[in-house]
């Protein structure tokens, strides 16, 4: 069955086509309904029935005979550790971690908060609180102590799962004293952390600390214990619009059932096949496609530690999946530019044998054609761009692989994938016609797997995503949908930008920049660049009689935001101005700015308060570099 036939179905047919996908897994007691929109828009799948994730994800592969296969291979270049756990291997290993934490008294429904490195253990606490029906929320390590808190704050987890620092190339990043930080300021604290004590640097611990082997000596293995489908498994944080963390629901069954799916379907898998997502667990990618998906397909998954590019190792991609015999190879287009800056004629690639290696995927911010080039000509396979996005969990558009190949059109992620109805739509909620550009939206319900709501705040989680366009869900991405059914999404329509594939909040960076004291007013813009797609740049309105160098206050910025958001934020340019451009409503026109930074066709808006502004604007961008010297400016126009 070809692609539109398949799509054309999920459609037509939802009950009858999840159903037929949900007999794939392991049920404890058959669900009763396949979709339930009885409190609609919070649609529910497969109600009644019960399963558990961690069961079909690695006790199942040992049930029917291939314990003895690969399910996990960690490579860790930083550490010099190359470790491989067979499905009996990783049932173990869990077993005896979701013991501990039964014997801590975590149950189903308690929340666990993981914040660790790209280890096993990792991956182990993960599978441990799925296979005891408690909820685990994974925070990345590259996070300051004030982003840690405010997850904790709001998910409350009895127990914390850390590790005492992460290793990247060339330094050692401590994570016990972030942990002790946000903690020391959290509302309500949990009861006990367990910290995994690595031998680069052991962390000192303090009177609600306890040894990782310590807490799971002795404990007898867990059973899986069977949970409702409908239950939550995990909450994963995602930036907002006004600077507060998002928390992103997922369940268990619609997510078992939507993630095997799509393994299959989307990338071409079967079990016994080797998969590699070149991401961390701490971001979306990493929970479905490191952990997940490859498991509940009985596939090997690759845990890598390090940078597989920014290291003298321009080849490791090449090299891993030479190693392993990855088929499927799935990283984001950052990584592949810095990959083609270090090697633009693919020198490294030879050597390495890559004859398993079936396709390259890209995803986590638009790909430009000449990357997507660049990578299928020196790798001789295919380069699928697809989009899709923390809160779907899963594939929006793509090129499915299981399907059907479809044509490429370069810088489209080809078509919706079965079970998205892509429309759309204008800013009056009026659906557009093929090739023209307006607010990528989904028609309700969403497939399974996507969020069902936002952890203890459904009101939020309308207000975010439906209540804009009654019956569909807002991605928030600008787009159009072209006459042969190719979806293209030309970037985001809110204050959340894309870094290297990562969605950071303007808002949260502003509220930063905004508390230095000799700030008045701000605003953080995304501007395009070459290598990670978006960077954040700051604009800063200083207070009456601050006559300080302007150096000084932008590398004080510089440090607060790396201080309380993270590296990961990569804000490193900042820039005074004599005011901000607004409207006469006073709201800061953030997207003429990015315009003037991108050299996109822009006008003054009739709303604004004081052209001039967007001239200063303008020259303030060219002092940084960011704008041509042709750019012309506002007034002029």
């Amino acid at each position: 069955m070809r692609h539109a036939e398949i799509h054309a179905r999920s459609l037509r047919d939802p009950e009858g086509f999840w159903a037929e996908a949900a007999s794939a897994l392991r049920w404890r007691r058959p669900f009763e309904r396949v979709r339930d929109d009885s409190r609609a828009p919070f649609t529910r799948w497969f109600t009644g029935g019960q399963l558990n994730t961690c069961e079909n994800a690695v006790d199942v592969h040992v049930e029917s005979g291939r314990g003895e296969e690969r399910a996990l291979v960690y490579d860790s270049p930083v550490t010099g550790v190359v470790r491989s756990y067979r499905y009996r291997e990783l049932r173990d290993e869990v077993a005896r971690l979701a013991g501990a934490l039964a014997r801590a008294g975590v149950g189903r429904g308690d929340r666990v908060l993981i914040y660790m490195p790209m280890v096993p253990e990792a991956v182990f606490a993960m599978l441990a609180c799925a296979r005891i029906g408690a909820v685990h929320s994974v925070v990345f390590g590259g996070f300051a102590a004030n982003e840690l808190r405010t997850r904790i704050d709001d998910a409350r987890p009895k127990l914390v799962l850390a590790a005492s620092c992460g290793i990247e190339p060339g330094r050692i990043v401590p994570y016990k004293p972030l942990l002790d930080a946000a903690l020391a300021r959290a509302a309500a604290p949990p009861e006990r952390c367990v910290v995994l004590q690595r031998p680069e640097l052991e962390a000192e611990l303090g009177p609600r600390d306890v040894d990782w082997r310590v807490f799971v000596e002795g404990a007898a293995p867990a059973g899986c214990v069977p949970v409702d489908a409908t239950d939550p498994l995990y909450i994963l944080y995602t930036s907002g619009t006004t600077g507060g963390p998002k928390g992103v629901v997922r369940d268990h069954a619609g997510h078992a059932v939507a993630l095997r799916w799509s393994m299959e379907h989307v990338y071409g898998m079967r079990p016994g096949g080797t998969f590699w997502a070149a991401s961390d667990i701490g971001w979306v990618v990493g929970h479905s496609y490191i952990v997940y998906a490859p498991l509940l397909l009985g596939c090997t998954t690759i845990l890598y530690e390090g940078k597989p590019v920014g290291t003298p190792d321009a080849g490791a991609f090449w090299r891993v999946a030479a190693e392993h015999g990855v088929e499927m190879l799935f990283t984001a287009p950052t990584a592949i530019r810095a990959v083609k800056r270090e090697d633009p004629d693919g020198a490294h690639v030879a050597g390495h044998d890559l004859s398993r290696l079936r396709a390259l995927f890209l995803a986590g911010e638009r790909c430009d054609p000449d990357t997507i080039a660049w990578a299928g000509r020196i790798l001789g396979v295919p380069v699928i761009d697809h989009w899709w996005q923390t809160e779907t969990g899963w594939p929006i558009a793509a090129n499915c692989l299981g399907i059907e190949k479809l044509p490429v059109k370069p810088g489209s992620p080809t078509k919706a994938v079965p079970g998205f109805d892509v429309r759309i739509l204008g800013d009056d909620g009026r659906e557009l016609p093929p090739g023209e550009s307006g607010h990528v939206a989904l028609r309700l319900p969403l497939p399974p797997g996507c969020l069902t709501s936002l952890w203890e705040n459904d009101a939020g989680f309308v207000k975010a995503y439906l209540a804009r366009f009654p019956g569909f869900y807002e991605t928030a991405d600008g787009g159009s949908v072209d006459a042969e059914g190719y979806v293209w999404v030309m970037g985001r329509t809110d204050d959340v930008i894309n870094v290297a594939g990562h969605r950071l909040s303007t808002g949260a960076m502003e509220e930063v920049l905004a508390a230095h004291p000799d700030v008045a007013e701000c605003a953080v813009i995304g501007v395009a660049d070459s290598l990670k797609g978006q960077l954040p740049v700051g604009f800063l309105v200083l207070k009456t009689g601050v006559h300080r160098a302007h150096e000084e206050i932008v590398a004080e910025v510089v440090a607060r935001v790396r201080d309380r958001i993270g590296p990961v934020a990569a804000f490193k340019q900042a820039v005074v101005v004599p005011r901000l451009p607004k409207t006469r409503s006073g709201k800061v026109l953030r997207g003429t700015m990015r315009r003037i930074a991108d050299a996109e066709a822009w006008r003054v808006p009739a709303t604004i308060d004081d052209p001039a502004s967007l001239d200063e604007i303008a020259v303030a961008l060219r002092t940084l570099g960011l704008a041509r010297a042709d750019t012309p400016t506002g007034a002029s126009i």
